[in-house]
């Protein structure tokens, strides 16, 4: 069956080490597009962070979208309007905010409008993030929150700091939300009810699509509900060896722009 959807994660994946688009990645979008298939944008970023790459990606077309925050939000690419959108509760925010000062990591909360932490003094992971998404981030204390639509929660911290900090996360956490690494600096919180691979079958229920028709291309481990939701999972060389495990493909590396070459071989072949 003809594969109609390909979710593209962003970071290690479509973009190089760089942060570019390869000029093969881009005809190869271009000439997905051009044959009828959905290529859906599927990253933890915000709206803010997508927005220049699915410009230059020509995806902002009407009948486009782009799936956010982990899967917390499915917009329209066109209108930024919202199809999908799962939060954390004020009580969710209190209780990982009393966590992670518990185990002295620092973290910020994520909305459509900005970042927020309550550390005086912010991380420096917490500022990478902003500039790498192009989110402002401000301080508020927990009081503050109350008001605020949190769609992501992030701890932050060097890579060997925050192994050791998971370890101390007590299981229940692990019941109550989605919690998963993006990258050997972030660890990403989000509700129950929202990962990539969720936001993916529904997209693909909208669209009219079975599971059978759909594809997901990633490398780190919150990409890991979308490649076992879809019929077609396809891990990056780079990526990680426990997702090369599920995968039905191995594509080259972002590097050797591995999307271009994924949907070449296994989507208009």
């Amino acid at each position: 069956m003809k594969i109609k959807l390909v979710a593209v994660d962003l970071d290690g994946t479509l973009l190089t080490n760089e942060r570019e688009i390869t000029p093969q990645v881009f005809e190869a979008v271009q000439d997905a597009k051009k044959a009828g298939v959905k290529v859906v944008i599927t990253t933890g970023r915000p709206i803010s962070g997508v927005q220049k790459i699915l410009q230059e990606l020509q995806l902002t077309d009407p009948g486009d979208y782009v799936i956010t925050f982990n899967g917390g939000l499915v917009q329209d690419a066109a209108t930024a309007e919202d199809v999908v959108k799962e939060t954390l509760s004020y009580d969710d925010y209190l209780d990982i905010e009393a966590l992670a000062r518990k185990l002295d990591v620092p973290m910020h909360a994520s909305t459509k409008k900005g970042m927020y932490t309550a550390n005086r003094n912010i991380g420096k992971y917490t500022i990478y993030e902003s500039m790498l998404v192009d989110s402002p981030v401000f301080y508020r204390t927990p009081e503050e929150m109350v008001t605020k639509e949190i769609v992501k929660i992030m701890m932050v911290d060097e890579p060997h700091i925050l192994d050791e900090k998971i370890k101390l996360i007590p299981s229940a956490f692990f019941d109550k939300y989605n919690i998963s690494k993006s990258a050997p600096f972030y660890l990403e919180i989000t509700p129950k009810t929202a990962n990539k691979g969720k936001a993916i079958q529904y997209l693909a229920e909208h669209l009219g699509l079975t599971l059978a028709q759909t594809m997901a291309i990633g490398d780190q481990e919150n990409d890991r509900s979308m490649l076992e939701m879809v019929e077609n999972p396809v891990v990056m060389e780079n990526g990680t060896e426990e997702l090369k495990k599920i995968a039905k493909y191995i594509t080259k590396s972002n590097q050797e722009s591995g999307v271009a070459h994924a949907i070449r071989e296994w989507v208009l072949d």
